[in-house]
């Protein structure tokens, strides 16, 4: 396997063309891809979504510039089972998913190694803000977080293996957003002043109840009920509600009421007090070491609940059935059963986890 050789995947966007001009810069063998993971009837809109048809072809036109070959690997109905089943399976039950975090863990980096290998390529690479490295007193890949904080992406990467880490290059890992795209506006590249994308691939415009509909799941009307089970008017169905929402509810009682909890057995939505929505503990299924071997007993980390939340001093509590419990120093806002807790310990990523429950 030629370790100076490199599969870039290449979403279109900026940040994955500047990871590939850097990559060749600094003398790598550079080809690049696309993975195909979703068609639908926004895929040829004008703005595009991740992996379209105008994203596919700025992907391609930056290859074409650096001379370097261009794939496009389908893995279409790997993404549908694993990412889209998953996403509209959570809703179903009530649950708060995070596609970015499944996508990465279960298609997109399983998908570019195995893609490397097979055209006899040794390393990865993408356009993540994020930084690897290798702990030489252990000899454990570490995960760590990217310089700029305000770009860090290293929360949606906390499944990566270590056979990943080992093979896998992160570019843009000690790079201010802004060097990114003068880097790549210097160079010529075709998307060097492109928009980044902020929606969900598969649900252009951040239209998830739509693409639930679209998907089949009929959207039953219920009750909100209050913590005493009584009645305070209908909702419009379980998914169209996240916990900790205030906005939207046409229910008034009085005071502002949040949303504090789903009870799919009743079809239910729990509206409350702000104060009911903080939580002290949390139960993490699947829980992933990354930068530390699986622990047999607590661990000081900071962590967080949302990918956008600041981080917060907690300890973590390997329980007997395989989950780990979260003790936060401070009660945290609405953690949702679904969301990705991660948890660090100084720059590098310790690991984490799906929440499963909350106290």
């Amino acid at each position: 396997m030629e370790r100076d050789r490199v599969l870039v995947g290449m979403s279109g966007g900026v940040d994955s063309a500047a990871a590939a001009a850097l990559l060749q810069e600094a003398g790598y063998a550079v080809t690049g891809c696309t993975l195909k993971l979703y068609d639908g009837p926004a895929l040829d809109r004008e703005e595009g979504t991740c992996c379209g048809l105008e994203d596919i072809e700025d992907a391609r036109r930056t290859a074409y510039r650096l001379g370097a070959d261009f794939f496009v690997f389908n893995c279409k109905e790997l993404f549908r089972r694993e990412v889209m089943a998953d996403f509209a399976d959570a809703y179903r039950d009530g649950r708060t998913p995070n596609p970015c975090v499944r996508c990465n863990r279960f298609v997109k980096f399983d998908a570019l190694l195995r893609r490397a290998e097979d055209l006899g390529i040794g390393r990865i690479a993408t356009g993540h803000y994020a930084r690897v490295d290798l702990d030489a007193g252990t000899g454990r890949w570490r995960l760590l977080r990217g310089r700029d904080r305000r770009k860090d992406q290293s929360y949606f990467l906390y499944p990566l293996t270590q056979e990943q880490l080992s093979r896998l290059l992160l570019p843009l890992g000690e790079l201010e957003k802004g060097d990114v795209r003068a880097f790549a506006e210097a160079r010529g590249l075709a998307s060097a002043r492109k928009p980044d994308s902020q929606d969900i691939c598969f649900v252009p415009g951040g239209d998830y109840t739509a693409f639930l509909r679209h998907w089949g799941m009929a959207l039953e009307p219920g009750d909100f009920v209050d913590t005493a089970g009584r009645v305070l008017g209908r909702h419009r169905g379980l998914a169209c509600y996240t916990i900790g929402q205030r906005r939207g509810l046409g229910v008034s009682g009085g005071r502002p009421l949040y949303v504090l909890g789903k009870d799919p057995a009743r079809n239910a939505v729990i509206l409350g007090d702000e104060g009911a929505l903080y939580r002290s503990t949390v139960w993490v299924e699947n829980f992933h070491w990354v930068s530390l071997p699986p622990q047999g007993g607590p661990v000081e980390v900071t962590a967080k609940t949302r990918y956008s939340q600041t981080e917060c001093p907690a300890v973590l509590c390997p329980e007997a059935d395989g989950t780990v419990r979260a003790e936060f120093v401070r009660p945290q806002r609405a953690p949702a059963p679904g969301q990705s807790l991660v948890a660090y310990q100084g720059e590098a990523v310790v690991g984490g986890g799906i929440i499963c429950r909350t106290e």
